[in-house]
């Protein structure tokens, strides 16, 4: 199995760039970094993991741009955001940067995109909290023709361009993996099912009784149900666990960092290869 790593980085956290190298010597194949623009101080959403919510929740640094500091660190290390907040960014820019860093990186970009919990975020980006599933779907499905498309254009309810180009393009054709973040369910399973890669569930738990669900979902759209992927994200090293998600095919596990200093976060990643270096496929 391959292992990855997710960590929150950010003002006053290890560097991203660190963080990479680091991780990537130590043979974990990718690093994941969350998403969130600013957290409102009237914290009207309480946090799905529980209260109180860390500060360095609006203390996150720019994934692209963390991500680029990460990518000229490392030579393998594929850099993937878990989640990004699709729904509050524009597409057009957000297509560009990801093309850019696909390039700049030699193809190494993975994309875990989600839907928000905070709905104060959410709604200071002028979005309705209730459509923020529309306005993702399109706003991934307009992306995914800038990628794709020399003339590219996009005609929907919430999102619409006339023929453009937009270059430049990601070496990963026609776009870079997609993974749908959150709870596994018949509207996100939808979701990956149409135009996504895999599911990226948190920590793991109810993978197994969920399968047969997203098989499903996969043949409703027309996909072979075998090339369902899952990426469970936020994982704990446990041997047990890693050969239980190995029984479900997963390929990829991440595991979750704690948000650190230096050396805080490389005693865990030390701590973490360790276990987990016998299931090491490369």
């Amino acid at each position: 199995m391959r292992f990855g790593v997710t960590v929150f980085l950010s003002d006053r956290s290890i560097g991203p760039a660190e963080a990479a190298r680091e991780a990537e010597a130590r043979g974990f194949t990718s690093m994941y970094v969350p998403e969130h623009t600013h957290i409102p101080v009237s914290r009207r959403t309480p946090a799905p993991m529980g209260e109180p919510l860390p500060e360095y929740y609006w203390h996150t640094l720019d994934p692209f741009v963390a991500l680029t500091a990460a990518a000229t660190a490392t030579e393998r290390l594929r850099l993937g955001t878990a989640v990004l907040l699709v729904a509050q960014r524009d597409p057009i820019v957000t297509a560009k940067e990801v093309a850019t860093l696909d390039l700049l990186s030699g193809g190494r970009v993975t994309l875990g995109v989600g839907f928000g919990w905070n709905r104060d975020e959410i709604e200071h980006h002028g979005l309705d909290f209730k459509r923020r599933r529309d306005v993702a779907r399109e706003k991934i499905l307009a992306m995914q023709r800038l990628w794709a498309d020399d003339e590219a254009s996009f005609d929907g309810e919430l999102v619409s361009f006339e023929p453009s180009w937009a270059w430049p393009k990601p070496v990963q054709q026609p776009w870079p993996p997609i993974f749908m973040g959150g709870a596994g369910g018949p509207k996100l399973f939808a979701a990956v099912a149409e135009y996504a890669d895999g599911w990226m569930p948190i920590g793991g738990r109810g993978i197994k009784a969920a399968l047969p669900e997203l098989r499903r979902a996969y043949e409703q759209f027309g996909r072979d149900p075998d090339t369902v992927q899952v990426k469970p994200l936020g994982s704990m090293p446990d041997p047990g666990k890693v050969e239980y998600f190995a029984s479900l095919g997963v390929r990829e596990t991440v595991l979750g960092l704690s948000h650190g200093p230096r050396d805080v976060v490389l005693e865990e990643m030390d701590r973490f290869a360790k276990i987990v270096e016998p299931f090491f496929d490369g």
